[in-house]
């Protein structure tokens, strides 16, 4: 069962965070709630975790939080939108487009002091953004049509010929999909040889799907596919939870992205945006995304089942990093267009 906001409340009560002496500016809370509201564009899940957030908020603060609900692409193409019609909506962005919203012009150049306690390579040297949880991409399958001991445990267990016709994944141009499954393998395996695994794997038939990974993961678990190619192993261990038929592999390296976040250049909430980001970020925060089943970036923050995240000696991961992933997703969209279509 998803917990409620209620829950997430409770949960935070009962570890004495909601009630802990942290480091908010009382002027950046007042003029936040003068404001009033704020609006969040956001790439996580609204019932895992969006609006038991923006209930938690709104009760500590007394600021009311509209959000809306979006790929990475889609919440970026959103505010340049909102941009060229000079009417920006958007306080506060989410996701892996940040990049591409600096280069536009239309990313504030901002950062809570408290991000400083994060591993350097967790916020931008620039000031525009900080990461607030990780996604790590894996296989998923379906437990009632692959049997324990039988599922790929490899990139090169998914050539196999009994997968084929049988695996799915998501093809929308987001970094976090095929262009970074791309990334990885040639990272993995060199430009050359990785090129020719891809060109092996066209042969499986993946079903190419205008989803998100979470979608892919629902298709998976409704059993219209075995396997789930470059999914969130958070998402699968959600649906786990719940009582669905799904698991997730190690995959050697796992594929993790950073989601990032920062304010809108001209933000109609300024002050409420920042506070929403330093809240995210806060200890209190991080806590939420925990208690979700995502992964916190805070160190001291520990998923509640840490066997998801990494830890870089049993299990590795490869981490594409905003500037990377900003820089090079465009060339591995179109290999992978150029290889499987």
């Amino acid at each position: 069962m998803r917990q409620t906001p209620i829950v997430i409340g409770m949960t935070l009560l009962a570890g004495g965070l909601a009630t802990s002496a942290l480091a908010y500016d009382d002027a950046l809370i007042a003029a936040a709630k003068k404001e009033g509201q704020v609006t969040w564009y956001t790439t996580q899940i609204v019932n895992q975790f969006v609006a038991p957030t923006a209930e938690f908020f709104e009760k500590k603060f007394g600021v009311k939080v509209n959000y809306v609900r979006g790929g990475s692409s889609e919440g970026v193409m959103r505010v340049m939108n909102e941009a060229k019609a000079g009417k920006m909506q958007a306080d506060v962005i989410d996701g892996t487009g940040m990049g591409t919203m600096i280069k536009a012009g239309l990313a504030a150049k901002w950062q809570p002091d408290s991000v400083k306690r994060f591993p350097k390579e967790y916020y931008d040297r620039n000031g525009y953004w900080t990461a607030t949880n990780l996604y790590i991409r894996v296989a998923g399958y379906n437990t009632d049509l692959v049997k324990k001991g039988e599922e790929p445990k490899s990139y090169e267990d998914l050539l196999d010929p009994k997968w084929k016709g049988k695996m799915a994944w998501s093809v929308s141009p987001d970094p976090t999909s095929v262009p970074g499954f791309v990334g990885v393998i040639l990272s993995e395996y060199g430009r050359d040889k990785g090129i020719e695994y891809l060109k092996k794997l066209t042969t499986q038939n993946i079903a190419p799907l205008q989803a998100s990974p979470r979608q892919v993961v629902d298709m998976m678990m409704a059993g219209e596919y075995a396997v789930g190619v470059h999914v969130n192993n958070s998402h699968v261990q959600i649906s786990k939870q719940q009582g669905a038929p799904v698991e997730w592999v190690r995959m050697q390296p796992a594929i993790a992205f950073f989601s990032i976040i920062g304010m809108t250049k001209d933000a109609p909430h300024p002050n409420a945006g920042k506070l929403l980001v330093d809240f995210l970020v806060s200890k209190e925060g991080q806590q939420l995304y925990a208690d979700a089943d995502y992964l916190p970036v805070d160190p001291e923050v520990p998923p509640r089942d840490p066997a998801m995240r990494p830890d870089g000696k049993t299990w590795r991961a490869n981490y594409l990093m905003p500037d990377e992933v900003e820089e090079k997703s465009s060339e591995w969209y179109k290999i992978w267009q150029d290889i499987f279509r």
